[in-house]
Order: structure tokens, then sequence, then C-alpha cells
């Protein structure tokens, strides 16, 4: 028998008289990703440790010398001294047996009243936990830099689309303001996802509890948790919390891939809407004028990894019966690469918009194509002549089907060629059919109107502050 084998006998008890071939052991392992959870897992032994002592199940000098302990450990992982070997199977297993080696016998205590399912699920927890924060730090940070933009531009007209046709005149700030509110959500969604698991399955044991007198609300408390989670078979089957976290950023992401489009439209030669600074763009090798937004199109695309790790755990976790299945090993790595994709892609869009340049001529000069106040015009003609709007819009249809037969746009309409299709067509018409005009107009709350967007700014910089 080897070594490998006998420790990994070891680590399993008297139960099993061989130990896994290297496919098992291959298969079997988490250490490869679940090492990631290293400052979580230590965090919650040494909040265990203190409990253990607290409640009189182990002696003061044996907690102290585990939590001393645990220090040790924490510091050889992240200074990168740290032997991680697949023959322990994961990360609880690594640290323990790195304990034991540092303060001996008292490690062996460490255990008392908890099992690995309470563990990880605890380690888990804690990690995604932190990611809400992680990602709603960074939505901040990009609704800040969306803000910037917004007050630039609060009052620069620009083309509003429908099916991306230009529809009706809005301003740059409203465009803007559109995705803070978006991103806004996405962070409300990451901390009500934070608040429901804030939850400690620690002291949940295998499934059923522990005979042991613990005391469950410390070491919740002591996890910046609110509560210790209150069914202990649910505390070691429930991955909602995962979940519910894929779901967020996959909102998230999709919203972020939205914005990302408009910017690959929108930096075009077509278009020159914007210019993308230097930093998120890259060159062609054969073709020396091209600058591509390719930061832009990566963040279109990772919603597709984001979306398809919440599938997978969707998948994993949709014939599981309580408590906890070997099959909860591969809850992990979907999380932890679209977490890792979220902050990116979030970091990667912040710098874009920070960095941006809107071009406010060709804003201001795609605004008035394609009869885009033509609604307005509807809209005086039902204000100022009492039509109602079904007959204003056909009699508008009609204006605009004159001005395209003439090759120019409403506003170049004689007052004689209006009143051919309407007769009590006046003068004051004409004051509508500005693109500021148009934009000044649209008062009504959530409108475009510079007033409008300046009132949204100030309410997002309070909110944000």
């Amino acid at each position: 028998m080897t070594s490998k084998n006998t420790s990994a006998n070891a680590m399993w008890g008297g139960r099993f008289a061989a130990g896994p071939d290297a496919l098992m052991e291959a298969i079997n392992a988490s250490i490869g990703f679940d090492q990631r959870l290293a400052s979580q897992d230590i965090a919650g032994s040494r909040a265990h440790a203190a409990m253990l002592a607290a409640t009189g199940i182990v002696t003061d000098k044996d907690a102290e010398a585990m939590r001393e302990g645990l220090l040790t450990v924490l510091s050889e992982i992240e200074t990168g001294k740290f032997a991680f070997s697949a023959a322990l199977e994961d990360i609880h297993m690594n640290v323990e047996a790195r304990l034991k080696e540092i303060i001996g016998e008292p490690a062996g205590r460490l255990h008392t009243g908890r099992s690995r399912n309470d563990q990880v699920a605890t380690d888990f927890r804690l990690w995604v936990r932190d990611q809400c924060d992680q990602a709603i730090a960074g939505l901040q940070a990009l609704q800040g830099a969306l803000l910037d933009q917004a007050e630039a531009g609060a009052d620069w007209v620009m083309p509003g689309f429908t099916h991306l046709q230009t529809a009706q005149p809005v301003t740059w700030g409203h465009h803007m303001m559109a995705y803070v509110e978006m991103f806004g959500r996405d962070a409300a969604r990451f901390a009500d996802a934070r608040a429901r698991m804030n939850e400690s399955p620690l002291g949940a044991a295998a499934l059923a509890g522990t005979s042991f007198p613990i005391d469950r609300h410390m070491t919740a408390e002591a996890l910046g948790f609110d509560r210790p989670m209150a069914n202990s078979l649910d505390a070691v089957s429930a991955r909602d919390f995962a979940l519910e976290f894929l779901s967020a950023a996959a909102i998230c992401a999709t919203h972020l891939s939205r914005f990302a489009e408009e910017l690959v439209i929108w930096s075009s030669a077509q278009f020159r809407f914007v210019v993308m600074s230097d930093r998120f763009s890259t060159g062609s090798s054969i073709m020396p004028q091209k600058k591509n937004p390719d930061a832009a199109e990566l963040i279109r695309a990772k919603v597709g990894r984001i979306t398809g790790g919440m599938v997978a755990l969707f998948t994993v976790m949709k014939g599981l019966p309580l408590a906890y299945s070997k099959d909860m090993q591969e809850d992990k790595e979907q999380v932890f690469d679209a977490a890792d994709t979220l902050i990116l892609s979030l970091a990667a869009m912040t710098g874009m918009v920070s960095d941006m340049t809107a071009n406010r001529d060709s804003l201001a000069a795609a605004a008035g194509s394609g009869f885009s106040t033509a609604t307005d015009l509807a809209d005086w003609l039902v204000r100022a002549l009492g039509l109602p709007f079904r007959d204003a819009h056909h009699v508008t249809g009609a204006l605009v089907a004159l001005a395209e037969q003439g090759g120019c746009d409403l506003a170049d309409l004689t007052l004689d060629q209006m009143q051919s299709v309407h007769g009590a067509i006046t003068e004051d018409v004409f004051a509508v059919l500005g693109v500021d005009n148009s934009v000044a107009s649209r008062t009504s709350y959530g409108g475009t109107a510079p007033a409008q967007v300046r009132a949204q700014i100030s309410r997002w910089r309070e909110v944000l502050a």
C-alpha cells in the first residue's frame, strides 16, 4: 500500500480497507478549485474553535492552539508556501492535515460538532456573499462613470431608437441614465440575494445537527451572519444562494452585453457617436486604419459563460434528494468562473465609459434624421387643432410621405405644402419640429427633457453617496 493511499484511508477512517485508485482520486478531488475557499474555510474553523471552547467542548488551551495554528496555515497559503494534496481531496482536509502537523493532537478536536457538509456550505456561502459585495461595488463604480457622462451631455440631442430605427429625439444624458437605472436594479438584486443568503449553516453537521452542546448563534455572529439556518437538512442541502447569485449575475451580464452592443455600433464609422479610448481598443494585423472595440465585444460575449454557468448549476441541482450528494461538488467551478467574469466585465465597462468621448455633432446630426420629430408634429395637431390622435397620426404620416417624396425633412416643408395635407396647420407648427424643442418638451417624470435628466442625476448622486 502506498503512503498516498494510507493517508487517504486515514482520512476516511476504518471503513475502507483499500485506498482509491488514480481515476477515483482524480474525479473525487476538488482541491484543484476549492482551494479558493481557503480564507473562508479558516475563518469558519477559527469561529468554530472559539465556540467549542466557550461551550466547554474543548479546553481554552486547545482552542487557542487551533486558532493560532489556523492563522499559520492561512499565512502559508497566502504566501504560496502551502503544499496542496489531491490525496486529501478538498480544502477542508488539506487545512486540517496541515494544522495537525503544526499543533499536533488538538487539531483532531477541531471537527467536533461539525461535518464537511456544513463546513463547505458555510465556506461557499461566505465566498458568494463576498462576491455579492464585490459586484455591488463594481456596479456602483460603473454607475458613477455613467453619471459623469450623463451630466456632461444632459442636453445633447441624439436619436432614440426602436427596432434600431430612428424613433424620437432623446438626450445623451437620458440614454446614459437608462443604464444607471438598469445597473441600479442589478445592484439591488445582489443586495437582496446577499440578505437572503446571510444565514449560517455551520453546526448543522452532516444533516441532522449534533448532540454536542454547540452554540450556533455564536458562530453565526462571529462570521457576520444574521442568524443560523433553522433546519439542518436545509442547511447542508441548499445551494439556492449560489443559484440566486448566478441568476443576478446573468441578468447583469445581459445588461452589460446590451450596452456593449451599443458601444460597438456607436463607435463604427457609420455612426461616429462615440470615440473609444486606445486603452480599450485594438488594431488590425493587416488593416492599419482599424480601431476595433474589442473590449466591448468581449464583454458582449461574456454573458454566454455566465448564463451557461447558471444553467449548469440548475441542472446539477434539479434532481437531488435531501441532503448532501457528491453531485454538489460540481457547484463551485461555475460560480467561481461567473464571478470572475462578471467582476472583470464590470471593471472593463467602467473603464470604457470613463474614457469614451461622445461626439456631440454626430449625435445632433443623427437626432434630426429619419423624421424623428413626427410624433411631436402629431402631438401638436392634437393640442393646437383639436384633432383626435388617430387623425393626427394619419395627417402626420401623409406629411412624412410628402417630405420623403421631396427628399427633405419635416421642418423643410413649406407651410403651403403642409396645408395641402391639412388646411388648418399654421406657422406655429415649426416651433415643435426642432430636435431641441422636442426633447425640451418631454417633461413628464422620467422623460428626456434636460431638466428631468438633471433631476435624476441628482437623485442618483445622493443614492450612491
